[in-house]
């Protein structure tokens, strides 16, 4: 059995690293990210994730896949990654002085048994000014993140606190993803030892 992470994002990648799992593939789905429009945040993340997850389990079966989704939301409107600049600064003024919530849908599979969980983190924003959106949207970082920041990146001088896990903000609920994989046998405690003494 090999584990196989259905996504291209980075800071995924980086975090199952640091669960421990480091014998992983990255085999991206491929679908397009839209959810039915009548479902709450919580529902979007799961039925996007799952999609995902699907279709990765489809061209590998006898392995576990690993899919997630994040959006952020506003008073129950997502927001999700900017297509534009102008849309970006919409996002970051829609945030500013602020609390929102970061919504990460996340599935595995695993020969025909699939579990989908989500995690829900608050997130408050300082005030921005207009001067503080422009010289943020010129780093360049806003443009693939859902809500137009990223908290592990330049993104963490807007965070005035949160509440909750701090992985779910950066696209991975670490610690429910670990107990999730307990149920398909999979360790994440026992991987790092062995990884660790083996160093």
């Amino acid at each position: 059995m090999k584990i196989v992470l259905a996504s291209q994002s980075p800071r995924r990648k980086e975090l199952l690293e640091r669960m421990g799992i480091s014998d992983f593939e990255v085999i991206p789905a491929q679908g397009e990210e839209i959810a039915t429009r009548t479902l709450t945040p919580d529902q979007m993340v799961e039925e996007l994730s799952r999609r995902k997850c699907a279709e990765v389990a489809a061209s590998r079966p006898g392995d576990l896949v690993i899919a997630a989704d994040t959006l952020v939301a506003v008073n129950n409107r997502v927001l999700g990654k900017p297509r534009s600049e102008e849309g970006a600064a919409r996002m970051l003024a829609a945030l500013s002085g602020r609390l929102h919530m970061v919504y990460t849908g996340v599935t595995v599979s695993l020969e025909g048994k699939t579990l989908t969980q989500h995690e829900v983190t608050s997130v408050r924003f300082r005030t921005l000014t207009q001067a503080d959106i422009i010289r943020y949207i010129a780093t360049g970082e806003p443009m693939d993140k859902a809500g137009a920041y990223g908290i592990q990146g330049y993104g963490c001088v807007l965070v005035e606190g949160i509440s909750g896990d701090y992985y779910n903000v950066m696209g991975l609920p670490v610690c429910r993803l670990a107990r999730m994989l307990t149920r398909f046998g999979v360790n994440t405690l026992a991987m790092a030892a062995e990884k660790e003494q083996k160093t």
